[in-house]
């Protein structure tokens, strides 16, 4: 037994401080902060009024002795020893230790006290598999489970994008335990481990070789270990050997603030390297606690003999064979720096700290509890005379205070503490600081930009992949994406696909070249037809315009300007009323017109009928008769368009088939039968119309009105039947340009054969336009 003080409440620690054993001051420092803690609490008036609180404090030495120690501590043996043969001590309310986080040490010990439900505080059992509560339901520990540093590490890696590491543990509990969680978290956050590999420091050679092995040849360049300083230092000494550098290291609490490391020889490859451990605070008070320290406080152990000797060179025993002077026992601490004595960062040694006040805590609350608002059966509490164990167990798990440093205290249902730790990234200081560039890359594959996506690579781990570009018509808009997906209907991607743009939308515009010269050319065959008619209007009365049947040609010329017109329709940004206009305008007009043309061939061949002797047919086909079948065929298509409108009329329409990459905007048919009758309609008119004239074409020389209409019928048929072909082969604003010339080129056609010939004897040879020189016969005929 190392120390002990008396109490209404005693307390149990059980520590490991042997002058040999390399953690031993601070070993020695948590023991001393227990003792800190304690007489802290009983000047506190707040906390256990009235009470005192007491501790039993043992050095263990092996694990035998750590159970005798415990077992002592719940019995209330009292039975001093010697302390290298350890001690049993008077009943406790709760043990504090032991400083191990190996399962082996920490079940051993828990399942000791488990009969009794004995309480146990860990400040230093990291151990997930201490959480079960079946196994250990009275553990507690004010440090936090490895399974909240396995996952931070996991997202650490993540976050630096290191997702192709290597994993290396020693063979204990908290080796396995702790990567195991750690490899489990890194595949959630897409993290790969390309090995894993374990050893031991006292472990056969093979397995250290075989672990240097897989890091040499190894792709990845970080290295997450977890493991003790001790395996750090055999592992990174090795590799220094071997020149095996640029790694980036990222450790576990059990080696990343280990200040043993320095002294390795391959320290310089855990230069930058990064971890997480408990947080550090700082405790007020105990580093004047521990320079007042005398050995006269502790005249039975030899540890603190051993500490105070070594600290003043001296020696306390005046028998001993030493070269050393002796020591006074009276020397003061207060300006000599040691470990014990340091207290600047406190990490662990807090842990033992808060473990101490929550003790105290659950035993205030079960010492001022009121009778009949009590946690136990029919509003009872605890006899202060007699505290059961497990009622001080219930009172622990329920606690939730903060301490004087601010930092909050309570667990879980499973005995853990809330998790929160610190970033440690170490670095080399000497006279010159080194300090790390750049951030290390360690990826399987490199990452795919967007505009393309992963490919797994077969047999591989999911970091490994090759980069493939979006198919057409797919982007992927952000890096590493494991899809690509579709642009929107009315979207396209951009060259690099990894932006769905807006798709260009085509139609005929009026803006553009190709509407240009249409236009152009729509309005010249306008005006010309206009002015031929002027001409016409103008000369009236001249035979040549007489004997055409000036009535119909007027008509026809009005037919031809409309049909000029009526291309101006075709250009432009379809509406659902430019639809309807531009095919049912185009129908009719040019019904008209070959209804008038009809008219024309016919009077020409009745004509001649009625130059024969008793004939009178031109009694049936005068002008009335003219203007009525031209009224009636034009009715006709009239009726077609509107059945045509009323049933299914063409519309606006977005044509995504033809193009992917952008729309082209024309008008839908609506109705394919409507648009076919209307062009068949003024097919038939027009192979009438060929066929008459053709029949006509050997009449006297002065009358070559149906050679003129047979030309201009040819005309007609040749640009119709190319029409059809060009039409429906013609992708875009082409179908409609195709469509406009087709109108243009035969409302040309019929303009220059038909009325050319005729403005050309008005205006260049009037001595023709002559009513001598037109009649054939000496009758006047006139039609």
């Amino acid at each position: 037994k190392h120390h002990d003080l008396a109490g209404d409440f005693v307390t149990g620690g059980i520590f490991t401080f042997r002058f040999w054993f390399c953690s031993c001051y601070v070993e020695f420092q948590f023991a001393q902060t227990m003792i800190f803690a304690i007489e802290e609490i009983n000047q506190n008036p707040a906390i256990l009024p009235n009470h005192t609180m007491g501790y039993k404090i043992y050095n263990s030495c092996g694990m035998s002795n750590i159970i005798r120690s415990a077992l002592d501590l719940v019995n209330g043996q009292e039975e001093i020893i010697d302390e290298r043969n350890c001690t049993n001590a008077d009943n406790a309310q709760a043990v504090i230790g032991h400083s191990a986080s190996a399962k082996k040490t920490l079940s051993v010990l828990s399942k000791s006290l488990f009969f009794f439900l004995f309480l146990q505080l860990s400040h230093f059992a990291t151990c997930a598999c201490l959480s079960n509560r079946e196994v250990f339901p009275s553990f507690f520990r004010t440090i936090p489970s490895d399974l909240y540093q396995s996952r931070a590490l996991a997202k650490l890696v993540k976050h630096f994008r290191w997702t192709w590491v290597g994993a290396i543990s020693n063979k204990n509990e908290y080796g396995i335990n702790g990567i195991a969680a750690f490899m489990k978290a890194a595949q959630e956050e897409g993290v790969c481990i390309e090995y894993y590999r374990a050893f031991e420091q006292t472990g056969p050679l093979h397995e250290l070789a075989k672990v240097v092995e897989s890091v040499k040849y190894s792709t990845s360049k970080v290295i997450v270990a977890f493991m003790s300083h001790r395996e750090v230092d055999v592992l990174v000494t090795e590799l220094f050997k071997q020149n095996i550098t640029g790694l980036q290291w990222v450790g576990s609490d059990a080696w990343i603030t280990e200040d043993a490391l320095t002294s390795s020889e391959g320290n310089s490859l855990l230069v930058g390297s990064l971890g997480f451990t408990v947080s550090k605070a700082q405790i007020p008070g105990l580093e004047e606690h521990m320079r007042r320290l005398r050995p006269s406080q502790f005249p039975d152990s030899q540890f603190v003999r051993d500490l105070w000797e070594d600290t003043f060179d001296c020696v306390l025993n005046d028998t001993a064979n030493t070269q050393r002077k002796p020591c006074d026992g009276f020397g003061s601490v207060q300006t000599v720096e040691s470990y014990f004595t340091t207290v600047s960062e406190l990490r662990f040694t807090n842990n033992v700290y808060k473990s101490v006040y929550a003790v105290s805590h659950a035993l205030h609350n079960l010492v001022t509890c009121e009778e009949g608002r009590g946690p136990f059966s029919n509003g009872s509490c605890a006899d202060a005379g007699h505290i059961q164990p497990w009622q001080v167990l219930h009172y622990l798990q329920n606690i939730n205070f903060t301490t004087n440093q601010g930092e909050r205290v309570t667990f879980d249902q499973n005995g853990d503490s809330p998790a929160r730790y610190e970033l440690v990234n170490i670095q080399l200081v000497t006279s010159r600081t080194l300090h790390v560039a750049t951030v290390p890359v360690s990826v399987c594959s490199e990452s795919c930009p967007p505009g393309k996506h992963k490919a797994l690579q077969k047999r591989k781990h999911i970091c490994c992949y090759d980069c493939v570009p979006c198919a057409e018509g797919e982007i992927s808009n952000i890096t590493d994406s494991m899809d690509c997906f579709k642009c929107p209907i009315d979207y396209w991607p951009n060259a690099r696909r990894d932006v769905c743009i807006l798709k260009e939308i085509e139609f005929l515009s009026y803006a553009e070249l190709m509407g240009i010269v249409l236009t152009c050319i729509c309005l010249i065959g306008a005006m010309v037809t206009t002015a031929i008619a002027s001409v016409f209007f103008h000369f009236r009365e001249t035979p040549i315009v007489r004997a055409n049947n000036s009535e119909l040609s007027f008509l026809l010329l009005f037919s031809l300007t409309l049909c000029f017109l009526c291309s101006l329709t075709f250009i432009g940004r379809p509406t659902q009323w430019s639809c309807m206009l531009r095919h049912t305008a185009f129908g009719i007009t040019f019904v008209l017109c070959i209804s008038c043309v009809l008219g024309k061939t016919l009077v020409v061949l009745m004509a001649f009928r009625a130059t024969l002797p008793a004939s009178n047919v031109m009694k049936w086909f005068g002008p009335a008769q003219q203007r009525l079948s031209v009224l009636c065929l034009t009715f006709i298509q009239v009726v077609i368009c509107i059945l045509w409108l009323t049933i299914n009329p063409p519309f606006p329409y977005k044509n995504m088939n033809y193009y992917k990459e952008k729309i082209i905007l024309e008008c839908a048919l609506g109705s394919p039968v409507g648009f076919w009758a209307v062009l068949g309609y003024i097919g038939f008119l027009a192979m009438l119309c060929f066929v008459l004239a053709f029949l006509a074409r050997k009449l006297p020389d002065n009358f070559n009105e149906a050679k003129f209409i047979t030309f201009s019928m040819l005309i007609f048929w040749a640009v119709w039947i190319a029409f059809i072909p060009a039409y429906v082969s013609s992708p875009g604003k082409f179908t409609v340009a195709v469509e406009i010339f087709a109108i243009i080129s035969s409302s040309y056609g019929l303009l220059i054969c038909i009325f050319i010939p005729k403005c050309y004897v008005i205006l260049l040879r009037p001595e023709q336009n002559t009513k001598s020189h037109i009649m054939v016969r000496t009758k006047d005929i006139q039609y």
